[in-house]
Formats: structure tokens, C-alpha cells, sequence
């Protein structure tokens, strides 16, 4: 009979009163009284820290020419700020409105930016948060251009109207002077002109303003005269204009793929027109139509003739070609294609001066996924390599992790062998934006970023000091053959795009064994080697992985074999058989459904491995019955043991990784109450095919309680009951124990199959493997299964194939518990199957009554149950290579609501165990150099005394953290970390020299807590869960650092480290330096003589108040940003932060007094130049008589 648990109660009790605190089990001391926490609250900040990868959804592009900084706006209002290489920053508008146009203030620190919503901000760039020091929301236009001129102070701003409207950058007022659009254009036109697509001021007559509108008309205004000069008119829409830094020429690039020079005295008809891509017709027609020229440069040269820089005019016939930039030279044309289409393009020259000598020396070109920059002082043109990590979307993301305060000696090792990887043909000169200074941050650990991608490659990045630089890439792709067409792929592809895509990984940094899964049920094994070598053959092993509880599975179409039901202790060991000489094949016809084939085929011939990660072992999932293998859902390597653990909704799989071996593949349920008679015991995998195709069990038969012992080789099983016998049995037992439980029972279990009912293609009755939980619960047993002798047949070519079957299910309608088998549930039933969540390897007590640890793996499951399974590792050495390793299924250990995420072990004192590792050794050096290296990392203190806990294993879920204490298994803490929400990612992390549970929930709050009593440290409602790329690619790493995905192109790294938080100001790279301003061009003798040169403009007293009066109030309206005062406010940090706030409040008073005397001063000046008008007044009429007024 079931015993009543008083203490369940009460823990449930205590779970449904409160989520927000950690209960400690009554009658057990609380751990705290010994253990001494450190971590507190004040320890805890959140903070963004830096954005790294390519801006997503780029739309326009500045450049400043004397700061060397590069500014890029996006779709979603981001701005990215690049300066040298390890110089970036990302600031965001509030308002997320596309950003149409930037305008440096150049050499000033600022930079002005236009918003799809007509709005314009001011930003300081001279501190290293930049902010917005004023904004101007226009409210009755909307704005299509701008222009700043160098060294002024007012922006033109065009609108969609035709108007042009001028601001003081200054103050971020509107002048009262406006061209209207009705006045620029002849009275004698009808039509509107369209709206403003140019502005540009004459570069040797500041007076002279150059008006592009849409319809073709572009005017030269008098901003002195207030009228137009000139106006030129063509038939086709225009897109840009183009000056020659003398002023007297410039170019329009047109819509229908022209470009025309016009003279500015010349406003009948163009000088020239010239159609770059349009094929001439010989009897002097005009060109075909080419594609719109969407942008052209025009920069000229001493030494030479002058660049024509365009995009876009590509002829119509050109289907299907790629985006390309045109670069005419003289007679010479480039066309240089890119991989993606073009959003922008900037030609960056010597001189910011526009009317001088341009001396053109690069061009920065804005693509849609991708920044180039080329040379345009080389023949060929070509481009520079870019220091940014902009690759990071090279291929999609599809899973990241992290680490931090790596080994030293990993980033040199991966950067090595990393840089004989790199492309060859860039530019030799120095990258050219160069401007901006790093950061002077304290942080000297080394970090490693690891992104897997769609492509099956994988990247390392050194992530140290805020940066962010490839280090070595990986294909994994190469282990595998690429079909050619469509007609060549397999018909046992799971996924039509991406075979190789990155599911998960498992990364050992001190042993630098790196273990990857793909989304085409494959695992990879990589060692790490300085030595180039040549696989002739890839090792291969493949796994056959069912789940064992299927309803209408078909027996083997092929085999002999009787369905037979173990009993207890029962089990074979497959012999150990020589590999067969050629790749097998499915035991199935060509035209039966498919069997024992992988997803992919491995690469056959010889496979050349560079310095770096090479192949150790390649594991693949084949398919059963028809049906694909199940995607792997966790995976986990110890170099220390030399295993490899991974796991789907089938089960999971143990292999030898040094021996080529499969050590264990067992279902999910088989873990359950191994005591249980009726429980089925771990099977070993089936002997090895052979070249005919025929297809062996490992399990035909049973061996009986007196043959237990024995070893695999020594005799034959004894014959096993028949079918007819076992099955009564069975319903028999099932149905006596079925009486004994409630109606509650009965009803639970009853919605439970419901709920989680198998495919129509699994054969016994979910009742049976209930009715085993339920024992295994009950009874609280322990049952470890030894595999003796060869656990599995070691493959050199063809790994063995292995799966786990079971007899049909004869008695189901017998069973109480019954349910559906219509094919229309069978999706959900597969959805709902227990999974294998996660892994972690350990040295622990597997059973409550050991004293000695001994190498374990704790295995948890999307139901939320924590298993035990202890491992029997042999003497390293030869005996290592030689002897099998023994598997050991202790049952469960503890269950908790919701998908096991996180599991890890501390000692006694609070210190987390980190799982043992081998130190890394190059495989292909000498033996001796092998020996050296080849020493297992000492085990944690190996005994405690009787009675007395010394480990305590963190367990963490979707809903819910547990401390349970070891060997005794019982929890001492207990805390619900959500309800409403699910925990998405948590990891356990180190902080401030101690250890505590970081967690991002789908809700977007992220909580820490301590350990070992999980109290709640930080809970910040920080990024709710918009995207899945977010859920997949979010990590938490040691020393208060995190990051995810923000975008397809971008990693934010984020900090929840006050100390880091703190420091953060020093840290962050410097954007603006002081540079002086080049010198203005020299006039010359006769220039300045005659009055050739540039013409200078008073604008001041053009657009100021006294000069064109106020502008309408209702036309836009001035919001005051944060920055200014509020940007010091960030870099107070540290020691002196208090000081440093008082002395800011001090500055604000201050600040505030200083506006309120400039207010003043300006009401004196105002009242100074009433007086004065008043007295010239009162002389003008002085001595005049009345009837003279």
C-alpha cells in the first residue's frame, strides 16, 4: 500500500503559496548556517555593454573626413558608429522610425540624423554613450532630403512639397527664410515639380543653392536675391546630382540610366549625356533605357582624369545579374559586382574642402548584408579587409554559446591556426576609417564566442575587452558528400535547405575537444591539432535509436526474430565482429520504406585536414521503419571519461569515443525504476551489419536468473517463455496492482496517456510504462546494470548499427487504460513523447548509500525528472583502449516541474565541481610529447564520512530550482522561479568569487540566485521574448556576462554585473578625438586678385532672426534631448560616484544660472536694440513738422 507523504503535502503547500522565495525541507538544517554566502543584491546591475555584427537593415550611411568615423543608420532607427578596428558603438532613436539620412557636423563631434517619421536629432558623439541633444518634429511636412554644409552651421532641409526649410543646428530652430517650391520653379509650369531628391551648395558660391526636384527640374537659387538663377530641365526623373569642385559643371544621374553634364550658364540643354550600361544604336537613336542610376559621385584630381562613381544602370536585358558599382576612370570602366544589392555608397577623399582637388582614395560601399570598402589607388580596384566582425551572418545562426576566462593559451592556439584561413588579394594599405580610441577597461580575462551556422560552420571569436575578432573557422560540411543536384540527393534528407545546419554543441576548453550535432541527426567529434594531416577513411558509426513503447510498429520485414520481454537482469552484450568491406545498406527493398540509412552520406574519399579542428569520429541516426530520425535535442563530451552523451525524444546514446564504440542506446522510459520486474533493462547495441544487409537483434533472447552472471561469450541464453505466457503474465500483474490504486490514481493516469499518447506506430500500452513510474516512485529502488565484456562491436570503417525493439502489443484492449489509434494524432502524440533535455557529466554518489564518488552523468528530461547514471570508467593507459566501459542506471534522483535546462554539483562548501577533464595533447605528435600531456585532471575530494553530505547538486527547470544534498538525495532547497512564464535559458555561473543561477524567462525577465539557498538576487523585466532567434541563441556566462541575437546580423552582449556596470564608461572606446581642421585650399595670387575663388556667405544675417524673422510655430515643434548633462551622469562610476553626481547636480545649478544669464543677457540686448531703434526714430522725425509725417 502507498504511504501517505506528509512532507510532499507540505512542499506543495509551500510551492503554491509563494514563488518569490526559497523553502528549505522541514527537519533539515538550513545550509546557509555553514555555508557563508557572499552574494548579495548590491552585487547585481543590468546594463547593455556593446553590439557587435553588422548593422540589420541598413538605409543610409555618413562619413566624417577628418574624424575617419563612419556612420550607419537602419530600418528600425539603430545607429552604428565605426571608427579603427575595436571602435564601435550603437545608439538607438526612441521612436524606431527608419533613419532616410545622416549629416556629420564634420570634425565637430556631431552628427544629424533624419527620420522616416520627419524628424531630425541632434546627437553628441563626444562622449562614449552618444545622446540626443535636440529634436525637431516637423509636423505639416515630410522630409526627403538634407544638406549641411562643411563648416555651417544651418541645415537645409527639403520636403516632400518641393519646400526647403533651414534650421540652426546650433539651437535647433527654423529660420524664417523659406524657399517655396512655387518660386523656385517657372511660373509658367502647371505641374508640381515633385518632391526635394537634392540640395547642394555651389562649392565656390556659398550663395548659390542647387534644388533637385523628382519631375527632372533642378534650379540654381540666389539665397541673397531670393530668386532662381537658372533652371534646367530634362525629361526623365532625376535621382542624384553630382559638382565639379570648380563650380561651373555639375552631373544628374536619371531614371531612365542617363547621366547628363550640365553648365551652370548653360541652362537650354546639357552638355552631355551619356548612357554608361545602354547599348549604342548606329543610326544615332537614343540609347535603349537602362535601369535607374540611383546615385553618382563626381571627384576629380590633380595628377589625372576625374572619377565618375555610380550605381545602379544596368541594362534591362541583364536579368538576374547581380547589384554592381560602375567606377569610370578617363576611358577606363570598372564594373564591380557585389553579392548584394546596394543601399549606399560614400567616396571618402583627401580634402573635406569641396572646392578643391577631391583626390579620391576609397569608396565605401553600404550593401544590404555586407560593408565594402575599395581601393581605388590599385589596379583592379581592389578591396580592403575589413577589422570588423561583420560576418557574423555570413550563413544564419542557429546556435551560440559562451565562455569566459578561458585558458590563456586558447585564443593564440585558435588564432594560429585560424590565419592560414584568411583570403588572400586584399588592399595593402591600412584600413582607411581610423578614427576614435579604445577603451581603457580593467577587464583582462580572455573570452570565446562560438556561433554554429546553417552552412554547418562553425566560428570562434575572441570576445575579450568588449571586442569582437574572428579567431578560426570550422566546416563541418566537408565530412560529408554534397549532392551535385537535385536529382543526386538523398531521398533520406530530413530538411530540404541547410542538411548541415547547427543543431547544439559541446565545447571542453581545457581539453579543446569540441563535439557538434546537426540538424540531420548527425554528431561530429573534433579534436584540436597544430598538424596538418589526410583521413584516408572518416570513421563512422551509426545508431539506430527507436522510442520502445510504439503502438503499431511492424515487425523487422527481414528478421527471424521472437518480440520477447526480458526479465529482470536480463541482457547480451553484441560480439565484437569485423567490419564489412563496403557501406552497408537498409535490410528494406527500393521500393519498401526506408531503414538503417543515414540522413546524409559520409565523405568516401581521403579528407585533407588543416591545422585545427580535425574529424575523430562521425555519429549518424538512421532511420526506422520508414520513419526519420528524431532531431538531437542534448548533447554533452568528457574528455576525462572519453564519452559522448546525446539525446532526442527516442532516448539517449552513451559512445566511446577512443574505443569507436556505442555503449548504450536506450528509451527514455527505460530509465525508469530499473528495480521494477517488469521494467526492461538497458540494451546493448546489435552486433554489427553485415555487407548483405541482413539485420540482427542483440536482444533474441533472454538470459534466466542462474545465466546473469555470466559473460556474454561463455554460453548460450536459455530459451525464453513464449509470447502467450508473458503476456497473460503481464496482464495478470498489471491488472492485480491496477485494483490496489484510487480512483484518483486511476483518473490521473487516465488524462496523463490521454495527454501524452505514442504514435499509432508504437506498440505496448502507455499503462505499462505508468505503471512502472509509479513502482519506481513508490518503491524508492535502486537496480545498476553492469555491461560486461564488449559493450558494443569497435568499427573501423562502419560503426555498428544499433536499435532496441519490442514485441506487439496483443493485449492492449485488455488494459484499463487505453486510447486512440487514429493516424490523426500521431504528430501531437510524437510532440508529446519525454525527451532528453539535458546533460552533465560528474563525480558523485550515484547511490544514497555510497561514500566514495565515483564518475556519473546526471540525465534530465522535458518532463522534468533527474536520473542517475553511473559510469565504470577501466585503468587509463592500454586497459583504457581495451576494456569496456560500464553504464549503471540508478534511477531518479528528483523530479521537478517543467524541461530539466541546467544541472551542476557543488562541494561542501559552496564551491561549484566543474566536470573532469583530460589536458589537450596534440593527437598527431610524438608518444612521448602524448604522455606528457595525457593526465587526468584530479577528481574532487573523494570520500565523506558516513551519514554526513558533502555535495549538493543545482538543479534547475522551466519552472522551478532545487538544491539536493548527495549522497543521502535530499533537497534542502526548493524555490518556483516563474509561474505564469517558463525559464528559457539558465545557467550556473560564477560571480564576485562565488557561484548563483542566472535565468532568462520567456516573459523577458532575468533572475539570479544565490547558492545553495536560491535566494532571489535580480529580477529585471529586461527583453520580453519577441523572436525565437532570442530563446535559441541567449547564453549566460561567468564574471556577470550574457549575450544573445538581437537581429539576424548582430550579437548584443549585455552585463548583470554591478562592477562591470560601474566600469563600463572606461571601458567603451572613444568616437570623437581632437584633430585639427586641414587647412582651407589657397586661392592663389591672381585668384585672390581678380576675385576667382570661393565666394564666402554672411549666413547669420541671411537666415538669422534679424535677417529672415521667425518661422511658423506650427510647422515643427523642438523637443529638448537627454544628452548634454545626463552623458556626464554616466561616466560617474567607481569610488567617487557620489562626488561625481554632487558635483553634477552642482554643474546643472549651475547651468541652469548660466541660461538664465544668457536669458537675460538677450533680453538686455533685445532692450539695447529697441533703444537704439527708438532714438534713430525719434531723430528721423525730430525736426519735422506734423503735416510733414
Amino acid at each position: 500500500m502507498k504511504k501517505f507523504n506528509i512532507r510532499k503535502v507540505l512542499d506543495g503547500l509551500t510551492a503554491a503559496s509563494s514563488s518569490s522565495s526559497a523553502t528549505a525541507q522541514p527537519g533539515t538544517p538550513r545550509e546557509n548556517d555553514v555555508i557563508q554566502e557572499t552574494l548579495q543584491s548590491e552585487h547585481f546591475q543590468l546594463c547593455k555593454t556593446v553590439r557587435h555584427g553588422f548593422p540589420y537593415q541598413p538605409s543610409s550611411m555618413a562619413f566624417d573626413p577628418v574624424q575617419k568615423i563612419l556612420a550607419v543608420g537602419t530600418q528600425n532607427g539603430a545607429l552604428r558608429l565605426f571608427g579603427r578596428a575595436g571602435v564601435e558603438c550603437y545608439c538607438q532613436h526612441e521612436s524606431g522610425a527608419a533613419v532616410i539620412q545622416l549629416q556629420f557636423l564634420i570634425n565637430e563631434g556631431a552628427l544629424v540624423s533624419a527620420l522616416a517619421d520627419d524628424s531630425i536629432h541632434l546627437w553628441n558623439l563626444r562622449q562614449k554613450i552618444p545622446a540626443i541633444l535636440h529634436s525637431l518634429k516637423f509636423n505639416r511636412e515630410r522630409i526627403t532630403y538634407c544638406h549641411l554644409p562643411f563648416q555651417s552651421k544651418w541645415l537645409y532641409i527639403g520636403t516632400e512639397r518641393g519646400n526647403i526649410h533651414i534650421v540652426n543646428v546650433e539651437s535647433f530652430t527654423l529660420s524664417g527664410y523659406v524657399i517655396m517650391w512655387n518660386k523656385a520653379i517657372e511660373l509658367s509650369t502647371k505641374t508640381h515639380p515633385g518632391p526635394v531628391v537634392h540640395i547642394s551648395d555651389n562649392p565656390m558660391d556659398e550663395g548659390k543653392l542647387l534644388i533637385g526636384f523628382e519631375c527632372g527640374v533642378v534650379v540654381l537659387w540666389d539665397l541673397k536675391c531670393k530668386k532662381a538663377d537658372y533652371r534646367y530641365n530634362y525629361d526623365e526623373a532625376i535621382h542624384s546630382v553630382a559638382w565639379h569642385h570648380e563650380g561651373k559643371q555639375f552631373v544628374c544621374s536619371h531614371s531612365d540610366g542617363t547621366l547628363t553634364t550640365w553648365n551652370i550658364r548653360a541652362q537650354a540643354k546639357s552638355a552631355q549625356i551619356i548612357t554608361p550600361h545602354g547599348k549604342q544604336p548606329k543610326d544615332g537613336k537614343k540609347p535603349e533605357p537602362c535601369k535607374p542610376i540611383l546615385k553618382v559621385e563626381y571627384k576629380t584630381t590633380r595628377a589625372g582624369d576625374p572619377f565618375m562613381i555610380l550605381s545602379g544602370g544596368l541594362s534591362y536585358d541583364t536579368v538576374g545579374r547581380r547589384a554592381c558599382l560602375t567606377v569610370m576612370h578617363g576611358k577606363s570602366t570598372a564594373v564591380l559586382e557585389m553579392d548584394y544589392p546596394i543601399v549606399d555608397f560614400l567616396t571618402l577623399c583627401e580634402t573635406p574642402y569641396p572646392n578643391d582637388f577631391q583626390e579620391p582614395y576609397a569608396v565605401v560601399v553600404l550593401l544590404e548584408k555586407d560593408l565594402v570598402v575599395i581601393d581605388l589607388g590599385q589596379i583592379g580596384y581592389p578591396i580592403f579587409e575589413n577589422p570588423y566582425p561583420l560576418t557574423i551572418h555570413e550563413s544564419p545562426v542557429t546556435c551560440c554559446e559562451y565562455f569566459v576566462d578561458c585558458p590563456a593559451e586558447l585564443i593564440p592556439a585558435l588564432y594560429s591556426v585560424g590565419s592560414r584561413q584568411k583570403r588572400q588579394g586584399y588592399s595593402k594599405k591600412e584600413w582607411p576609417i581610423s578614427g576614435g580610441n579604445w577603451g581603457q577597461g580593467t577587464q583582462s580575462y580572455p573570452e570565446i564566442i562560438i556561433t554554429g551556422h546553417a552552412d554547418g560552420s562553425i566560428k570562434f571569436w575572441d570576445a575579450s575587452a568588449l571586442m569582437l575578432q574572428v579567431l578560426y573557422k570550422l566546416k563541418t560540411a566537408k565530412v560529408f558528400e554534397r549532392a551535385r543536384s537535385k536529382e543526386e540527393k538523398a531521398n533520406t534528407d530530413i530538411v530540404e535547405e541547410d542538411p548541415f545546419a547547427i543543431q547544439t554543441l559541446s565545447w571542453c576548453p581545457e581539453s579543446r575537444m569540441l563535439c557538434v550535432a546537426g540538424v540531420s541527426a548527425h554528431v561530429i567529434i573534433y579534436r584540436f591539432s597544430k598538424q596538418e594531416i589526410t583521413t584516408e577513411v572518416v570513421q563512422l558509426l551509426e545508431v539506430r535509436m527507436q522510442c520502445e513503447f510504439s503502438d503499431g510498429d511492424s515487425p523487422d520485414p527481414g528478421g527471424d526474430q521472437t518480440p520477447t520481454l526480458p526479465t529482470p537482469g536480463a541482457s547480451s552484450s553484441p560480439q565484437e565482429s569485423e567490419p564489412p568491406t563496403q557501406p552497408s545498406t537498409g535490410s528494406n527493398s527500393s521500393d519498401g520504406p526506408r531503414d538503417n540509412k543515414p540522413c546524409l552520406q559520409v565523405r568516401s574519399s581521403p579528407l585533407k585536414q588543416s591545422p585545427g579542428y580535425q574529424v575523430e569520429l562521425v555519429i549518424q541516426l538512421v532511420w526506422v521503419s520508414g520513419e526519420p530520425p528524431q532531431p538531437i535535442t542534448s548533447l554533452a563530451i568528457n574528455s576525462s571519461y572519453g564519452l559522448v552523451v546525446f539525446g532526442n525524444s527516442n532516448g539517449l546514446a552513451v559512445v566511446d569515443y577512443l574505443q569507436k564504440t556505442l555503449l548504450l542506446n536506450m528509451g527514455t522510459s527505460e530509465l525508469y525504476s530499473p528495480s521494477d520486474p517488469y521494467q526492461r533493462q538497458p540494451r546493448s547495441p546489435r552486433k554489427t551489419r553485415q555487407p548483405s544487409g541482413a539485420t540482427l537483434d542483440s536482444n533474441d533472447g533472454s538470459n534466466t536468473s542462474e545465466d546473469r552472471c555470466k559473460s556474454p561469450t561463455s554460453g548460450s541464453t536459455s530459451p525464453c517463455n513464449s509470447d502467450d505466457e508473458r503476456k497473460q503474465k503481464f496482464i495478470e500483474k498489471v491488472k492485480f496492482t491496477s485494483r490496489r490504486f484510487s480512483k484518483t490514481v486511476a483518473n490521473d493516469f487516465a488524462k496523463m496517456s490521454r495527454k501524452i499518447s505514442l504514435s499509432s506506430e508504437q506498440k505496448p500500452d502507455l499503462a505499462e510504462e505508468k505503471f512502472q513510474r509509479w513502482r519506481s516512485l513508490a518503491n524508492k529502488k535502486r537496480f545498476c546494470y553492469m555491461n560486461e565484456g564488449k559493450a558494443a562491436a569497435r568499427m573501423t570503417q562502419k560503426g555498428a548499427v544499433c536499435r532496441t525493439k519490442s514485441g506487439p502489443n496483443y493485449y492492449a484492449k485488455d488494459n484499463a487504460f487505453t486510447r486512440s489509434r487514429s493516424s490523426s494524432v500521431t504528430s501531437i502524440d510524437r510532440e508529446s513523447r519525454e525527451a532528453i533535455s539535458s546533460f552533465h557529466f560528474c563525480e558523485s554518489f550515484p547511490r544514497k548509500t555510497d561514500s566514495v564518488v565515483s564518475p556519473c552523468l546526471l540525465v534530465g528530461t522535458t518532463q522534468g525528472t533527474v536520473m542517475m547514471v553511473a559510469l565504470s570508467l577501466p585503468p587509463p593507459g592500454d586497459h583504457r583502449l581495451q576494456q569496456p566501459v560500464g553504464i549503471s542506471s540508478c534511477g531518479t534522483l528528483v523530479t521537478l516541474k517543467g524541461g530539466i535546462l541546467t544541472m551542476a554539483l557543488l562541494d561542501a562548501t559552496g564551491t561549484l565541481l566543474p566536470p573532469s577533464y583530460e589536458p589537450w595533447y596534440d593527437p598527431n605528435a610524438s608518444d612521448e610529447e602524448k604522455e606528457k600531456s595525457r593526465r587526468r585532471r584530479p577528481a574532487s575530494p573523494p570520500s565523506t564520512q558516513e551519514g554526513q553530505d558533502s555535495q549538493f547538486a543545482v538543479l534547475c527547470s522551466e519552472k522551478q530550482a532545487k538544491v539536493v544534498a548527495m549522497p543521502s538525495q535530499t533537497r534542502i532547497y526548493k524555490h518556483n522561479i516563474t509561474e505564469s512564464s517558463f525559464v528559457l535559458r539558465a545557467d550556473v555561473v560564477q560571480m564576485a568569487g562565488a557561484y548563483c543561477i542566472a535565468c532568462f524567462c520567456a516573459n523577458g525577465h532575468i533572475m539570479t540566485l544565490s547558492l545553495p539557498s536560491l535566494r532571489p538576487l535580480l529580477d529585471v523585466n529586461y527583453l520580453p521574448l519577441t523572436d525565437m532567434r532570442i530563446a535559441r541563441t541567449f547564453c549566460f556566462s561567468n564574471l556577470g556576462q550574457a549575450l544573445y541575437l538581437t537581429s539576424p546580423t548582430e550579437i548584443q552582449r549585455i552585463t548583470y554585473s554591478q562592477e562591470t556596470c560601474d566600469n563600463r564608461q572606461e571601458m567603451l572606446s572613444e568616437l570623437f578625438t581632437p584633430v585639427e581642421t586641414p587647412e582651407a585650399p589657397n586661392k592663389g595670387f591672381f585668384k585672390g586678385l581678380f576675385g576667382g575663388g570661393a565666394q564666402s556667405l554672411d549666413r547669420e544675417d541671411l537666415f538669422g532672426e534679424t535677417g529672415a524673422g521667425k518661422a511658423s510655430r506650427s510647422l515643427a515643434q523642438h523637443i529638448p534631448g537627454p544628452g548634454g548633462m545626463e552623458g556626464m551622469k554616466g561616466a560617474a562610476s567607481g569610488i567617487v560616484g557620489d562626488l561625481a553626481r554632487a558635483r553634477i547636480a552642482l554643474d546643472e545649478r549651475g547651468q541652469k544660472l548660466g541660461e538664465l544669464e544668457d536669458r537675460t543677457a538677450a533680453m538686455m540686448s533685445s532692450a539695447d536694440s529697441f533703444s537704439k531703434h527708438a532714438h534713430d526714430m525719434m531723430l528721423k522725425y525730430k525736426d519735422k513738422k506734423w503735416y510733414q509725417l
